[in-house]
């Protein structure tokens, strides 16, 4: 459980030392985990654990900090090192987050594949990349997989553990309890999907509402708002099929009220995918948002999104917590 520090000194090995990894680091950490942070910069390195202590000191202060131990226990707990075997040795779980490049992918596995262990398990933060296209010619094949994050993995805890037709059932089981430890919800994917879950919803959501701007139905402001003030607020704590659910008397029930509307609906209005996403339109939206928004303010504003998130994954939290109480009693 989140919160218990994890016995002994299991190691952590996090292949990439970007905001990706300095989050699975700081998860880990605060799990308990003895994490080894890799980069092949030494100067990204540094930065990346300077930037891990600086965001745990900063959380504390905000009441917003996950796990055991202050702060500076969490900082302690995570190691930074330029050399891939130090990262690896005795390292019972891999969490590689180098950026989405195929070759590069390739390149990262083959290296941890001649270091790894039997047992050792080789997960990839990759967002689209299948375990298949990177780690078909491994020795350990069949201890490598997906395991996506969502960003920022810290206060998102959602995890699309994505096994390879290869990859031992045991591996993924192992995978999703891990994940499950540390604080995060994963789900399982039964066989490789380009987009995995989540970006096949998030694409479909994106697609319509690029369509709804473009003929002019809707401001790009309105647009989002239907999210954020609407199905988000829905979403936030049950999904589109439980909602079809309680919206009527069972998903049977409500598929016999709204199925047809539905269907019209999509046929009348739905258009085919879209290249993503031509440059005028984009240039269209950016400009809208630019006025309030400007490049110069952007990270001001993921830093408000990330409290905004925080503040929420708090509050699921604290009333995961109320609704387990009873049932323990």
């Amino acid at each position: 459980m989140e919160g218990e520090a994890v016995q002994g000194e299991q190691k952590v090995a996090i292949v990439g030392s970007g905001l990706i990894g300095q989050n699975w680091a700081m998860i880990f950490a605060g799990a308990g985990y003895n994490v080894y942070l890799f980069d092949v910069d030494p100067s990204q390195l540094s930065k990346a654990l300077v930037q891990t202590k600086q965001t745990l000191a900063r959380y504390q202060s905000q009441g917003i900090i996950r796990g055991s131990g202050t702060s500076d226990e969490q900082a302690a707990r995570i190691h930074g090192t330029s050399s891939l075997p130090e990262c690896l040795e005795g390292a019972f779980y891999v969490q590689e987050c180098v950026p989405e490049n195929l070759d590069l992918k390739k390149k990262v596995f083959a290296q941890m594949d001649e270091l790894a262990s039997d047992n050792m398990i080789l997960a990839s933060s990759s967002s689209c990349l299948c375990a298949s296209m990177f780690a078909e010619g491994l020795k350990h094949k069949e201890n490598a997989l997906v395991a996506h994050p969502i960003n920022p993995p810290y206060f998102v805890p959602l995890v699309e553990i994505v096994p390879a037709p290869f990859t031992r059932p045991e591996v993924a089981q192992k995978t999703r309890l891990l994940m499950e430890k540390i604080g995060q919800s994963p789900i399982t994917l039964q066989r490789e999907s380009l987009g995995f879950a989540l970006n096949r919803i998030q694409y479909a959501c994106i697609n319509e509402c690029w369509n709804m701007y473009q003929t002019g139905l809707l401001s790009a402001e309105d647009i989002d708002k239907v999210c954020h003030d609407g199905l988000g607020l829905r979403y936030a704590f049950i999904g589109p099929l439980e909602t079809m659910h309680l919206n009527a008397n069972g998903i049977t029930d409500y598929c016999e009220r709204y199925a047809q509307g539905a269907y019209n609906v999509q046929k009348e209005t739905f258009k085919p995918v879209p290249v993503l996403y031509d440059t005028e339109t984009a240039k269209m939206i950016e400009g809208e948002f630019s006025k309030s928004l400007p490049a110069d303010k952007l990270q001001v504003r993921r830093q408000w999104r990330d409290g905004r998130l925080a503040a929420l994954a708090k509050l699921k939290r604290e009333m995961n917590d109320e609704e387990e109480r009873p049932q323990q009693q």
